[in-house]
């Protein structure tokens, strides 16, 4: 999912000695509850601040973290993310089995699953979601399920709705995969594969969106939900608002109970609200594959050699060598480390002597990044390096909440992109760059790369793994990303007097596990209005 990042935000970097306790890792902690402990009359009210964005409430177009935050709430699949491992939980499906060759899924829906008006939640209801969302061509998240015999083929529209395979008996629904596909239910936990009515107003998560304002999302606790007993919040209200300084004085005095990224930290009165955790998340840069000669990899190759590496990672706490944030049992993956001029001069003239083209002739290089001063700086940095290779970089901006949607027709070659990974799997990154991938903006196509991870999703475990990460060092190799930083998530909250809330790699935090608790308070009633 695409993260709206906000470089240099003064509060962040105000925060960065916090890094050096929590070394940006998630709590690791097991997430207990005792019901008989948690006072129902503490229960009010939940107010989140989110940065400013015109939120797409449609779980099958929608594609920002902040949309994904609110969306797994109002609408649930066949499983859910458990608040802390962010491993699967079984949520509309009660039950699931695996055949003998891996090859079909059957799984059992739930007899008290039910939209927010009451009517019973089908396994039909699951097959017409994942069709629907198949059929359309806004859906970012569709290509994942090209996994499902004939899902490829008819999203393409080159099959038919009913060769697809997934098929309905009773309250049973059976999966048909091309092949194995292990991490097929850590998938599914993704707002995108949720089941969704055609009536979006019907929800099928915790919680019904109540009113939509443009600064302001209400949600009402769903009384029809399967799962009612655990959601102790009746309300949640996400605010909209970009003041730092006004998000802190919403939180010290009460008005807010949780602000994600945007709070001036030296602001707040209780520090130890602050929470920094590593995200599974990457921010880089990438090229369009089209045009040429930045469609020949060695042109690429010696853009990425002249690269100053150093210099555009430096203010981040985080620094990324390579495409996928480094996950337990995966390969070694060789990434970009150092600046050689010298080298990259000699790939430059070699690339140009192969493709014909003279010496001294000057190659443009259009870089469409985000109207912020980061972004100008890193595009500046690039520009000084790149002139010794005889490459002139014309720097094309446009301001930040249009920039995502523009690039797919951006007539440009290098592009800036964050995303965060939405499961915890290499694949959640490599399909970024998978040919016919929905994900795929950057027109990249190479056929070793998709055989891998074709290859990868009829193993298991380590030989899996293996597989990934070759096809993440083809995707190095051929020059096609710039890693830059690993991201941080960034919340202010109180969790002496919140529960059901931690961090995790994805930063996401399901609202039906929180809850107020009481605590004492450790800070003076008194709060004046900050200047």
């Amino acid at each position: 999912m695409n993260k709206r990042y906000f470089f240099f935000r003064s509060s962040l970097f105000c925060v960065l000695f916090f890094i050096a306790n929590f070394f940006l890792t998630a709590q690791n902690f097991i997430f207990e509850e005792d019901s008989s402990q948690i006072d129902p009359k503490l229960q009010r009210n939940f107010t989140i601040i989110q940065n400013e964005h015109r939120h797409d409430l449609n779980p099958h177009t929608a594609s920002y973290s902040s949309e994904a935050q609110i969306l797994g709430n109002i609408y649930e699949g066949l499983f859910s993310y458990d608040p802390v491992t962010l491993s699967p939980l079984n949520a509309v499906a009660e039950s699931y089995k695996i055949s003998r060759n891996k090859r079909r899924w059957t799984f059992t829906i739930r007899e008290s699953a039910k939209f927010s008006d009451g009517r019973q939640i089908t396994a039909e209801d699951v097959r017409n979601s994942w069709l629907r969302l198949l059929s359309n061509p806004d859906a970012l998240y569709a290509s994942l399920l090209d996994v499902i015999i004939g899902a490829r083929e008819f999203r393409l529209g080159a099959g038919k709705r009913e060769d697809v395979g997934i098929t309905v008996k009773d309250n049973t629904l059976v999966v048909r995969l091309e092949a194995p596909c292990a991490h097929l239910s850590r998938i599914l936990c993704h707002h995108a594969f949720s089941v969704v009515d055609e009536d979006l107003s019907l929800a099928s998560g915790a919680f019904v969106l109540e009113k939509r304002e443009k600064k302001r999302i209400v949600l009402k606790k769903n009384e029809y939900y399967w799962d009612k007993e655990t959601v102790r919040l009746p309300q949640v209200t996400i605010e909209l608002s970009d003041d730092e300084t006004e998000n802190a004085y919403a939180l010290n005095t009460g008005s807010a109970d949780w602000v994600d990224n945007a709070v001036s930290t030296d602001k707040l009165l209780l520090k130890s609200s602050v929470h920094i955790g590593a995200q599974f998340g990457t921010q880089y840069f990438f090229f369009k594959t089209a045009r040429s000669p930045w469609s020949d990899a060695a042109f690429r190759l010696a853009l990425l050699t002249a690269a100053p590496w150093q210099e555009m990672r430096k203010d981040f706490p985080v620094k990324a060598q390579t495409f996928i944030y480094p996950l337990a049992g995966y390969p070694v993956v060789n990434g970009f480390s150092e600046t050689d001029e010298d080298e990259a001069l000699a790939l430059m003239k070699e690339a140009r002597a192969k493709a014909g083209i003279q010496e001294d002739k000057k190659l443009s290089l259009v870089f469409a990044i985000m109207d912020n001063a980061y972004m100008k700086k890193s595009a500046e940095l690039l520009k000084s390096a790149w002139e010794a290779l005889g490459v002139e970089l014309i720097i094309q901006t446009k301001p930040s909440a249009e920039y995502l949607a523009s690039i797919a027709d951006w007539d440009a070659d290098l592009f800036s992109y964050t995303w965060i990974g939405d499961f915890s799997d290499p694949l959640a990154f490599l399909e970024l760059f998978r040919g016919n991938s929905t994900l795929n903006v950057s027109g990249y196509n190479n056929e070793k790369f998709n055989e891998l991870l074709d290859q990868a999703s009829s193993d298991e475990g380590s030989a899996r793994l293996k597989l990934l990460a070759q096809a993440e060092q083809l995707l190095l190799d051929e020059g096609v990303v710039l890693p830059i930083s690993h991201p941080v998530s960034f919340n202010a909250i109180d969790l002496d007097s919140i529960g059901g809330w931690t961090s995790n790699s994805l930063d996401i935090h399901p609202f039906k596990y929180i809850y107020f608790k009481q605590k004492n308070s450790k800070v003076q009633n008194i709060v004046k209005k900050m200047p």
